[in-house]
């Protein structure tokens, strides 16, 4: 389905849309009941207005590094924090995706000029992150851009693919994308297991293995094992690398990223999930991480059909679908509304806090679900998470996603922004429910409505 983008030529959409933001007075209050016939079309609505009014002015004008550039994250709902310091691989390059996704939807009007703010954070990131010497990136640098953690880290070299393909696709820097291709070809040089298929995740400055599970400085994910969470992002890296290069070695490593996530980390059974694997692919021996996580299932659900969709595959949606049922029996509030954080195979849910990122990916991955086709379930679950945002998650000043909160809707973390904590999770889920719900043509409106309303 086509949807609303921001477009002076368009004037029929700009009037529809003109239209709709007058149903929409503003975000309720937080904690304030949502009315129960607020439809899907009517949130759809409320977030586009959101992202357009409250939430990319607040990332843009409290984010962007206006004496150093790149990006600075560090704010707090509940009390004041003091102000980064430091600047880390994924947090920058999640923001030069954010800004240039929003560019591409559509979102830069008047004087927010959000492609700017991407190509300030991609020349930081290229000019003080990027290994001229070795090759991929840093890990951490100072506010200055002095390299001050420089081992190189799968996970964060993710993010870095996937910030300069959207970043090429914004603006059209080629080299933007040479940079991307770059990194590539270093990653699948230095830290492809060619033994055992799958990739290393942690190495120093110059790809020198690092495989100490008590290695303290790995700070993401454990040295030595091969994890979900970095291969599921790689996979999202390299699905967007492959969609605009058609590159025949993307391709390849695409498709074995997509078999190993699919077997080893989120199986068609997903009670079987398992944070980390050996090298090896076997179970990690007494393993001190063990269980599931909801929100990575769930997230790769959708973007396992995205990287089929790009491979040019028959999606696999009944991988989806059992991915799906399976968190909506075990790790899903029914009563609020909300995805939970963990659990043990197919049991109820032992970490029942409600993490922002953790519902953004359940949003998107409902809202995927629901534009393939109609489905009770997701549907009642997509209503119910809606009202719990809107009610407990989203505050009303900013449009900003408090970081965790109990299952009653008690605040845990009220922070907004961090290293970990950036307009990527939030933004991209908006986006996706947004672009399921809103038509292009006015005349499509009615029809629309009728078919998004919220169950009763």
């Amino acid at each position: 389905m086509k949807t609303i983008l921001y477009n002076p030529r368009n004037k029929g959409a700009s009037l529809l849309l003109a239209f709709l933001l007058t149903l929409i007075i503003a975000l309720p209050a937080r904690g304030a009941d949502v009315p129960t016939t607020t439809t899907r079309f009517d949130y759809a609505v409320m977030f586009r207005q959101m992202l357009i009014e409250k939430v990319l002015p607040y990332w843009q004008d409290s984010s962007v590094d206006r004496v150093y550039g790149g990006y600075l994250l560090s704010d707090n709902a509940a009390r004041k924090v003091e102000p980064a310091t430091e600047k880390q691989l994924v947090s920058q390059s999640r923001m030069i995706w954010a800004f240039s996704h929003a560019h591409l939807k559509g979102f830069s009007a008047g004087q927010r000029n959000y492609l700017e703010s991407a190509r300030q954070g991609y020349e930081f990131l290229t000019r003080f992150f990027l290994d001229s010497q070795y090759g991929g990136y840093y890990w951490k640098t100072d506010r200055e851009g002095r390299v001050i953690q420089p081992r190189k880290i799968l996970y964060g070299q993710s993010f870095v693919i996937y910030a300069l393909v959207e970043y090429y696709r914004a603006s059209g820097d080629r080299q933007a994308l040479q940079h991307a291709r770059d990194l590539f070809a270093t990653i699948q040089a230095k830290l492809h297991d060619p033994k055992h298929d799958g990739w290393f995740e942690h190495a120093e400055r110059d790809f020198q293995l690092v495989l100490n599970p008590e290695d303290r400085r790995a700070e993401v994910e454990v040295a030595g094992r091969k994890s979900a969470n970095a291969h599921l992002h790689w996979m999202e890296a390299l699905s967007e690398l492959y969609e605009v290069t058609r590159d025949r070695n993307v391709r390849q490593a695409l498709r074995e990223a997509l078999k190993l996530n699919s077997r080893y980390f989120y199986p068609v059974k997903p009670g079987l999930s398992r944070f980390h694997r050996m090298p090896d692919w076997q179970l990690v021996p007494n393993d001190p991480n063990p269980g599931l996580s909801y929100g990575h299932n769930v997230e790769f659900a959708w973007l396992m059909i995205r990287a089929e969709q790009v491979l040019r595959r028959t999606p696999t949606w009944y991988h989806f679908h059992a991915i799906m049922n399976h968190a909506l029996q075990y790790g899903y509030d029914h009563v609020q509304g909300g995805l939970y954080n963990r659990g043990f195979d197919d049991q109820p849910a032992t970490d029942t806090q409600k993490i922002w990122w953790v519902q953004s990916e359940m949003l998107a991955a409902l809202a995927d679900g629901l534009a393939h086709e109609y489905n009770g379930a997701y549907a009642m679950a997509l209503d119910k998470l809606l009202a719990w945002l809107v009610q407990f998650q989203i505050l009303p000043a900013d449009g900003i996603w408090l970081e965790s909160l109990d299952a009653s809707g008690k605040t845990l973390s009220s922070s907004k922004a961090h290293a970990w904590k950036a307009a990527y999770h939030d933004v991209r889920g908006m986006v996706k429910f947004i672009e399921t719900c809103l038509p292009l043509d006015p005349k499509d409106a009615e029809k629309n409505k009728g078919r998004h309303k919220a169950a009763r």
